[in-house]
């Protein structure tokens, strides 16, 4: 019997990658024939060269199930603190002054001492920038947002909530209280800066006294002609 190696050359010889211990000598009994690679996808492939279709797509579903439980991002929602502070104060003036004096937002670093500036846009005057900053707690603290002033009630309540920056809300009530005297009230809440989370449990009190501060200068200057 002859072996490959002994045959004359007539037809080319694929390149088989045989099995380790596989003796290369065997017999060929007619040439490999040849079909048309137009028939190539028909024949589902595996890893072994071919297989059933079943379990070609349940390979490919399983592959793309693992693959989205790897991709998918973990959600997760982180809940952040908000506090409530409420000051008022009785103010010597008519409840009208005290308003009008109010609705002048950028006066408030005049008065309210961790206000450091607030900017009223000239094209939108229901908005305003405010920049925060006061040194507390053993560090410089600044903070700034975009507040929107809502409609408010003449002479009885302005309220606002901020756009972007420091998450915050409030209003200020006005009561009168005769004819040249009246209540201020204000409320501010607010989101507990990351920052300052260590002494969340101090921050309300102590902003609170800054709040009742701010509102006797407050009610000093809005006296004044």
């Amino acid at each position: 019997m002859k072996t490959i190696n002994q045959l004359p050359i007539t037809c080319k010889i694929p390149n088989l990658q045989l099995p380790i211990g596989f003796d290369r000598k065997f017999t060929f009994s007619s040439p490999r024939k040849s079909f048309s690679s137009s028939l190539i996808p028909l024949l589902p492939k595996t890893l072994n060269g071919f297989s059933s279709s079943s379990s070609s797509s349940s390979s490919s579903s399983s592959s793309v199930t693992r693959r989205s439980k790897i991709n998918t991002p973990k959600r997760f929602s982180v809940s952040m603190e908000w506090q409530d502070c409420t000051v008022k104060m009785e103010v010597d003036v008519p409840v009208s002054v005290a308003y009008n004096f109010y609705l002048d937002r950028e006066s408030f670093p005049k008065w309210m001492p961790f206000i450091s500036s607030v900017e009223v846009l000239k094209d939108k005057p229901d908005l305003s920038r405010w920049s925060l900053k006061y040194n507390a707690f053993g560090q410089d603290i600044k903070y700034s947002w975009l507040a929107r002033n809502l409609q408010p009630t003449p002479n009885q309540k302005i309220h606002w909530r901020s756009l972007e920056g420091l998450p915050n809300k409030g209003s200020v009530r006005f009561f009168p209280k005769g004819p040249s005297s009246c209540v201020v009230e204000l409320t501010v809440s607010y989101e507990v800066p990351a920052l300052l989370t260590p002494v969340a449990s101090v921050l309300r009190p102590f902003l609170e006294r800054l709040l009742r501060g701010g509102l006797e200068r407050f009610a000093a200057l809005a006296k004044t002609p």
